[in-house]
C-alpha cells in the first residue's frame, strides 16, 4: 500500500490553503494506488466508489467524514494514514429521496474495520436514524482489523447495537459485494434485506480453512456461504444477481417501494393501469380441480400494477411467494401460497419466511393481501422434529400482531391450521374473499369422509362405493362454496375476474385504518 503524507504549505495564503485541500481531496478520491484499483477490477469488482455512483441520483453524494484517518500504533500501522480509513460514508438521493449510505474500499486494509472506520459507521448510521431515512451498506471488507486489536471488535459491537436501534424505523439493506466473514455477518443479518453478487461475494461465522479443521469436511468459499447457497439453502440472502450492476439497479427500484421510515406511508406511483381492469384469464389460470398445480406467480401478474411485482427470497422456501406490487400505484404485500412447489404447502422455512415478510410490511405500513391455496402444514417426523408447532406459530403471531390493512382471498383449497394462520377473519383480517372454486375446511373431504363414516364404509357391501358416496355428501354439507360465506367467515363470494377491482376499492376504504396495540415494552414471538 502507498504511503500517504501530508501535502506541503506552499504559500500562507488563502489561495495556497485551498489548492492544498484539493490537491488533499484529489488524492483522497484517488485511493491508495492505480495497482489496488486494477486489482479491484481484475476480480470482477467495482471500487466503492464506482458503486456508491451507481446506487445513488448523479451528483447526489455527500461525504461525511472524507479525511478521516486511524490513529492506531504498531505493526506498521503509524505508517500507513490513507484517508477515509477504508470505508466511505455519507448520503445522497435515489429517486429524489434521501438515503444513506457506507461504503467498504477494499484497496484500503482490504475494508477491515478499525476503531476510525467504525467510528464513521456509527455517525453515519446515527444520521440516518435521526433524518428517518433508509441505510444502505455496501459490504466488501475483511471483518476486524487484527492489528487493532479488541477496539475493532468493539466497532462492530455499536453497529449491531445501531442496527437493533433502527429496526422497524427505517428501512436497512445490505449488499454484500464481497467477503463478510466471522462477527461482521451478523449486521447484514439484522438489516430487513440481504442482497448478494454471484461468485465475489460470501458470508460465513467460520471459514472453510476452520470447517476443515475442525469437521475434515472440504470445502469453498462459494460453496460454504456464496451467493446461491444463502438464496437457496439457507435463506440468509434475499436476493442473488450475476453482477454488481444489475444487484444494486434492484436495490435502487426496491427503495422505490419502501417508505422513508416508520411514521411514513410508501411513495404513490401514478399507473395507467386501471383500477376497474378485468382479470378474465384468472378463469383459465387456475383450475376448478384442487389437485392440479399451477403458478402463483401468474395469479399476482394480473393483479398487480402493469404486471410488475418484486419477489422476495425468490428461491428459499419456495412454496409460499413474498412480494412487493402495485395496486392502483399503492404499494402492497402478496403473501401466497404456491402450488406449484409441495402443492403451496406451509412448512418450517415457508412459515419463517412468511412471518418476517409479514413483520417487514406492518413495520412499514405496508397493507397486505394474503392468497390461500393451502392444504394444510407440510406432515413428516423431521417437520415435527424440527418444531413446526413453534415456526408456524410464527407466522400466525406476525398476522395477529400487524395492524395494517390486511385483505385474504381464498382461491381454492384452504385447509385446517394452515386456513388459520393465513390471516383469516378468525385471526384479524380486515375483509376475506373467496372465489366460487373455494374448498375451506378442517380437512380435504376424502380425509374427513374416512374418519367420520368409517364404520358405514367398513360395513358396506361395496366399501369403495360407499366411501366416494361418503365424500361428495360430506363436501355437499360442508365444503360447498357458500359454506363459509354463509357464516360470516367470508365477507364475499367474488367472481375471479373482478379480483383486482374488488382489493382496490378495498384497500382504498382501509386507507386510513387505525388500530392500537395494547401497551407494552414489547411481545414475546416463538423462537
Amino acid at each position: 500500500m502507498t504511503v500517504l503524507r501530508e501535502a506541503p504549505v506552499s504559500t500562507s495564503d488563502a489561495h495556497g490553503r485551498v489548492a492544498e485541500l484539493h490537491a488533499i481531496r484529489g488524492q483522497m478520491l484517488a485511493g491508495p494506488s492505480e495497482a489496488a484499483t486494477a486489482a479491484q477490477h481484475a476480480k470482477g469488482k467495482l471500487t466503492a466508489r464506482e458503486r456508491i455512483e451507481l446506487l445513488l441520483d448523479e451528483g447526489s453524494f455527500n461525504e461525511v467524514e472524507p479525511l478521516r484517518r486511524h490513529r492506531a500504533t504498531g505493526f506498521g500501522l503509524e505508517a500507513k494514514k490513507p484517508y477515509t480509513d477504508g470505508v466511505i460514508t455519507g448520503w445522497g438521493t435515489v429517486h429524489g429521496r434521501t438515503v444513506f449510505v457506507y461504503a467498504h474500499d477494499f484497496r484500503i486494509f482490504g475494508g477491515a474495520l478499525g476503531e476510525a472506520h467504525a467510528q464513521k459507521i456509527h455517525k453515519i448510521m446515527d444520521m440516518a436514524i435521526a433524518a428517518g431515512a433508509p441505510l444502505v451498506s455496501l459490504n466488501d471488507g475483511a471483518g476486524a482489523r487484527i492489528q487493532e486489536g479488541v477496539t475493532a471488535l468493539a466497532g462492530y459491537g455499536g453497529i449491531f447495537q445501531r442496527n437493533t436501534r433502527a429496526s422497524g424505523v427505517i428501512p436497512q439493506i445490505s449488499v454484500m459485494l464481497g467477503p463478510c466473514a466471522g462477527g461482521a455477518a451478523y449486521s447484514p443479518a439484522l438489516t430487513d434485506f440481504v442482497f448478494m453478487v454471484r461468485e465475489t461475494s460470501q458470508m460465513f461465522i467460520t471459514g472453510p480453512d476452520v470447517v476443515k479443521a475442525v469437521t475434515g469436511e472440504q470445502i469453498s468459499q462459494n460453496g460454504l456461504g456464496g451467493a446461491d447457497v444463502h438464496a437457496e439453502v439457507s435463506g440468509v440472502a434475499h436476493f442473488a444477481y450475476d453482477d454488481e450492476r444489475a444487484c444494486l439497479e434492484e436495490v435502487r427500484f426496491l427503495l422505490s417501494m419502501l417508505p422513508q421510515n416508520n411514521r411514513e406511508t410508501p411513495p404513490v406511483e401514478m399507473t395507467e393501469d386501471p383500477a376497474d381492469r378485468r382479470c378474465e384469464a384468472l378463469l383459465d389460470l387456475v383450475p376448478a380441480d384442487g389437485n392440479r398445480p399451477y403458478d402463483m406467480r401468474k395469479v399476482i401478474e394480473e393483479l398487480a400494477d402493469d404486471g410488475q411485482f418484486m419477489e422476495i427470497h425468490e428461491r428459499w422456501a419456495t412454496n409460499v411467494i413474498c412480494a412487493l406490487t402495485r395496486m392502483d400505484g399503492q404499494v402492497v404485500g402478496i403473501v401466497a401460497n404456491q402450488p406449484q412447489s409441495l402443492a403451496g404447502v406451509l412448512d418450517i422455512h415457508a412459515s419463517e419466511k412468511a412471518a418476517r415478510f409479514v413483520q417487514l410490511c406492518d413495520a412499514f405500513n405496508i397493507p397486505l393481501v394474503t392468497l390461500l391455496d393451502v392444504p394444510g402444514f407440510l406432515p413428516g417426523v423431521d417437520q415435527e422434529h424440527g418444531g413446526i408447532i413453534r415456526h408456524g406459530a410464527k407466522l400466525l403471531y406476525a398476522y395477529c400482531n400487524a395492524t395494517v390493512p390486511r385483505i385474504s382471498l381464498v382461491l381454492r383449497k384452504a385447509y385446517g391450521g394452515a386456513y388459520i394462520v393465513m390471516d383469516s377473519r378468525s385471526v384479524g383480517a380486515d375483509l376475506a374473499f373467496a372465489w366460487p372454486t373455494n374448498e375451506i375446511a378442517v380437512m380435504g373431504a376424502e380425509g374427513a369422509a374416512n374418519v367420520i363414516f368409517r364404520r358405514e364404509i367398513a360395513a358396506a357391501d361395496d366399501p369403495e362405493a360407499k366411501r366416494v358416496e361418503m365424500v361428495q355428501q360430506y363436501k355437499d354439507e360442508l365444503m360447498h362454496p357458500y359454506y363459509a360465506a354463509e357464516r360470516g367467515l367470508v365477507d364475499d363470494v367474488i367472481d375471479p375476474a373482478a379480483t383486482r377491482e374488488v382489493l382496490i376499492r378495498s384497500l382504498q376504504m382501509l386507507r386510513t385504518k387505525h388500530a392500537d396495540l395494547p401497551a407494552r415494552k414489547h411481545g414475546n414471538p416463538p423462537q
